[in-house]
């Protein structure tokens, strides 16, 4: 078995003070032997407008935090997952998701196919696609020292295609870091998390944002890790007062053995193929 840690922050709109609370993170990530440290959506940044979310967005080249968490990378033996913006061509941006070897070199980067678009009464406004371009495809599970990994991104939850997807591909985990609003996350997140963990056998690693990033915005927390039987192995809470970690060991002779036991025998005769 091997150890993979969730870590939970509360991103704002100074990258460096975000970069500040990933190492925190990275040094109790080290400290709990984790191999590596799955990190929220949008941890770089999270913007107070559309405006601001575009005007913050650097390239992974000139990004501080971005070439901070290399070095930490490198430094800490640690391979890092982390949800970033980068800029777009058409003047919005890509919420993306980079993994990031324990040499500090990014060495896959997904980008978010499905965007929140909500407008909830009495409760958040959120339109994702005035500011983010949506991704294009599903990046293919890749091998990493916790298991073969895939990766998808928040509202990504909400649509099983992409996790069935990456099962077909032989994916073992799958990260979900996410950003959920509090009325959608008391509501579904629990629920779908363990659902996409069911139904693919896997392991879900879901890394959250939590508390207030500014006066227009919280986010509900409760990171969590969840086995391919179903359960929550690990979960922190919503109170935010410093970045924080939940760890698992990652056990792949369960997961097959649940995979064995339960065999998942698709009907693509009379159904397509995800």
């Amino acid at each position: 078995m091997v150890i993979a840690a969730v870590g939970q922050l509360c991103s704002t709109a100074s990258m460096s003070a975000n970069l500040a609370q990933c190492q925190i993170l990275v040094r109790k990530a080290v400290t709990a032997g984790a191999k590596a440290l799955f990190l929220p959506e949008a941890s770089d940044y999270i913007g107070s407008s559309p405006a601001e979310t575009i005007s913050l967005a650097r390239s992974v080249h000139d990004s501080e935090f971005v070439l901070g968490l290399q070095k930490e990378a490198k430094q800490s033996n640690l391979h890092i997952n982390v949800g970033i913006h980068e800029p777009a061509p058409d003047g919005r941006v890509k919420n993306t998701l980079i993994w990031i070897n324990d040499e500090g070199i990014i060495t896959q980067r997904y980008q978010k196919v499905h965007l929140f678009d909500v407008d909830i009464k009495g409760g958040p406004v959120l339109k994702e696609s005035a500011s983010v371009e949506k991704g294009m495809e599903v990046l293919p599970p890749f091998e990493t020292p916790v298991g073969r990994v895939g990766l998808a991104i928040c509202f990504d939850l909400r649509f099983p295609e992409i996790s069935l997807a990456l099962k077909r591909q032989n994916a073992q985990l799958i990260a979900y870091p996410s950003a959920f609003t509090i009325p959608t996350g008391r509501a579904h997140w629990e629920t779908l998390l363990r659902a996409r963990a069911i139904e693919t056998q896997s392991y879900v690693l879901a890394a959250a944002q939590t508390g207030a990033h500014n006066e227009k915005r919280r986010s509900y927390g409760h990171s969590m890790i969840v086995n391919p039987w179903g359960e929550v192995v690990a979960q922190l809470g919503d109170e935010y007062t410093e970045p924080q970690i939940a760890i698992a060991d990652i056990d792949l002779e369960f997961l097959e053995k649940v995979r064995k036991e339960i065999p998942l025998l698709r009907r693509t005769d009379i159904y397509p193929e995800v």
